[in-house]
C-alpha cells in the first residue's frame, strides 16, 4: 500500500508562540477533491488530539479514515465539489513534526528539548501549508474537538483567511474540568518509571501510564448514557476474567482495556504530553481588546469576522459542554456571521461527531450546500 500522505516544509527556523523555534520541521498532509481555478473551494480540517492527516481513503491510500463516512464523492462533504485538506498537527507523531523527531542541532530526538507548543502555533503552521498550495481564502475551515480550539486560533491569529467556518464539539478557553482530567493523564504518564523524564525507548516504553491515560480520555468521550446502555453491570464470563482478585471482572473494564491495548504504542508520550498541555493553554480571551469595558471570551469572539458559521455541540458531552458551543455561536454572531447553531441529543457525548455520521453529518452537509 502507498503512502497517500504529503509534506510541506515549514517556513525554518518557524518561530513559536512562548518562544524557541524549529528548523526544518513540516506538516503531514492529504487532500480529496480538486482545487477549482479560482481556488474558492477548499476546506481545511484541522484535528483533535490523536488522528493523523489520514481522514478519508483515496486512490493511494484505500485503508479507511478516522471521518471516513464524512468525506468523499457525494458524502456529506462531497468532494466532487470541494477541495479537501487536512493535516497532521504540529508537535503530533503521525508525520508532523514533533518530539519524537530529530532535533538537527543534536542529531537525537527533541523528547523535552521540543520547544513549548502552542494551539497558535498549530494554526499558524496551518496556515502556512494552506498559503503554500496557493489559497488565499479558504472556503471553510473545520475544527472539531482540539481541531475547533486551533481552528479559533487560526480564525484571530489570520482574520480575513476564512470565508465560512464549522465549529464542533470545542471550546473557546479550557474549563476546569477538561484541565483536571488531562492533568491527571500527564501524571499517568510522567510517574510510570519507564517514561524516564521522557527519554524512554520501544523496550522501556511507559505503557501503564498511557494505557491509564487513554483510558480516562475514553471515559470522558463518552456519556453515561451510553455507558448504561452498552454495558450496564454485565460481567465477563468466568474463563475472560484474570487471574488476579482486582482484575477486570465487568465488560467495561475490558472494553477500556482494549481501547488502551490498541492506543499506547501508536502515539508517542511525550507528543500526548504537548497536545494536551497546549490545550490547557488554550484561551481567546488573550485576544480580547483592552480597553476599559472589555475582554473575555464574549468580546474576543466577536473579533472574528466570517461571512456564516455552523457551531455543532452534544447535549451529553461533558468535556465540552454544550454551554461552550453556544457561547461561540453567540460570540461568532455578534461579530456579525450568519451562524447556525445546532445542539445535537446524540449519546455518544464528545466522540458523537466520529461516530454520530447521520446527525452530523446532515447539519454539515445542508451548511455546506448553503455556499
Amino acid at each position: 500500500m502507498s503512502d497517500a500522505r504529503r509534506w510541506f516544509a515549514l517556513p525554518s527556523p518557524f518561530h513559536m508562540k512562548r518562544g524557541g523555534e524549529l528548523v526544518g520541521a513540516r506538516l503531514a498532509y492529504e487532500t480529496w477533491g480538486e482545487l477549482s481555478a479560482a481556488r474558492d473551494n477548499a476546506i481545511f480540517i484541522l484535528t483533535g488530539l490523536s488522528p493523523s492527516a489520514h481522514a478519508a481513503s483515496n486512490a493511494d491510500d484505500p485503508s479507511p479514515g478516522w471521518w471516513e463516512e464524512m468525506i468523499g464523492p457525494g458524502k456529506h462533504i462531497d468532494t466532487n465539489r470541494w477541495f479537501v485538506i487536512c493535516a497532521n498537527t504540529l508537535g503530533s507523531c503521525k508525520g508532523s513534526t514533533g518530539p519524537a523527531d530529530i532535533n538537527p542541532a543534536t542529531g537525537e530526538p527533541y523528547r523535552l528539548d521540543f520547544p513549548e507548543l502552542t494551539l497558535e502555533d498549530v494554526a499558524n503552521a496551518s496556515h502556512e501549508l494552506v498559503r503554500a498550495l496557493g489559497i488565499e481564502r479558504l472556503a471553510c475551515l473545520v475544527g472539531n474537538s482540539m481541531g475547533g480550539m486551533s481552528a479559533l486560533a487560526y480564525l484571530l491569529l489570520h482574520p480575513g483567511s476564512v470565508r465560512t467556518h464549522i465549529s464542533i464539539s470545542t471550546a473557546p478557553q479550557a474549563q476546569p474540568f477538561a484541565i483536571a482530567i488531562r492533568s491527571l493523564q500527564r501524571e499517568a504518564i510522567r510517574l510510570d518509571h519507564n517514561w524516564n523524564n521522557g527519554h524512554y525507548d520501544e523496550e522501556h516504553y511507559p505503557e501503564a501510564g498511557m494505557s491509564i491515560a487513554r483510558k480516562l480520555g475514553v471515559i470522558t468521550y463518552r456519556s453515561a448514557m451510553e455507558w448504561v446502555g452498552r454495558f450496564a453491570r454485565i460481567r465477563l464470563d468466568a474463563e475472560q476474567r484474570e487471574d488476579d482478585p482486582f482484575g477486570a471482572e465487568f465488560q467495561v473494564e475490558s472494553y477500556l482495556a482494549g481501547h488502551a491495548r490498541r492506543f499506547v504504542r501508536s502515539f508517542d508520550p511525550n507528543s500526548y504530553l504537548y497536545l494536551s498541555r497546549a490545550s490547557d493553554w488554550f484561551d481567546v480571551a488573550e485576544y480580547a481588546p483592552k480597553e476599559a469595558g472589555h475582554g473575555g471570551v464574549d468580546h474576543a469572539l466577536q473579533r472574528i469576522r466570517l461571512e456564516r458559521a455552523l457551531v455543532i455541540g452534544v447535549e451529553t458531552d461533558i468535556l465540552f459542554p454544550l454551554s461552550q458551543q453556544q457561547q461561540i455561536a453567540d460570540g461568532l454572531r455578534a461579530g456579525g456571521a450568519e451562524v447556525d447553531f445546532v445542539a445535537l441529543d446524540s449519546p455518544q457525548g464528545h466522540d458523537a461527531f466520529l461516530v454520530d455520521i447521520p446527525r452530523f453529518g446532515a447539519a454539515i452537509a445542508r451548511f455546506l450546500a448553503a455556499g
